[in-house]
């Protein structure tokens, strides 16, 4: 009985390889497919020597716990991002800010997650990211005074 290799499997979920293109493709999308799917296959294969490599030489390396984390990592990021991101559409958009509606259709939350979705530590990183100005509102307690979450 053959088993399955760990490895290969996750480099299977975390870089698929690109659908093909239908027979209807013309010359361009096909040549724009076989870059992408070039890039993927370096991806893949950088991927692959990484996860190997952690494995053979980390002790007590769980590549599927590691990739886990990795994805979780990823998906706090992207909810910071999203954070900052109505922040600044809330707090700095002139001359008036984006509707509440608006942005959750846009996030996939509802009004009252949106109204809730950031704090003043993030209108503070938003301005300070784009040295945009605050107009809506003040921020309290002001940054010197060690505004924290």
């Amino acid at each position: 009985m053959a088993t399955r290799d760990i490895v290969t499997d996750l480099v299977n979920l975390t870089h698929p390889l690109p659908d093909p293109l239908g027979a209807d493709a013309d010359d361009d999308q096909l040549d724009g497919w076989d870059a992408w799917t070039r890039e993927v296959v370096q991806d893949r294969e950088r991927h692959e020597q990484s996860l190997r490599e952690s494995w053979d030489h980390v002790d007590d390396y769980d590549p599927l716990l590691d990739e886990i984390s990795a994805a979780r990592a990823a998906m706090v990021a992207a909810e910071k991002r999203m954070r900052l991101l109505i922040a600044y559409g809330r707090e700095f958009v002139q001359p008036r800010p984006y509707k509440l509606d608006d942005l959750a259709r846009a996030c996939g939350m509802s009004i009252s997650g949106v109204r809730t979705a950031y704090d003043d530590k993030e209108i503070a990183e938003a301005a300070r990211l784009t040295g945009a100005k605050l107009h809506r509102r003040t921020i309290w307690p002001p940054e010197s005074e060690g505004a924290s979450r």
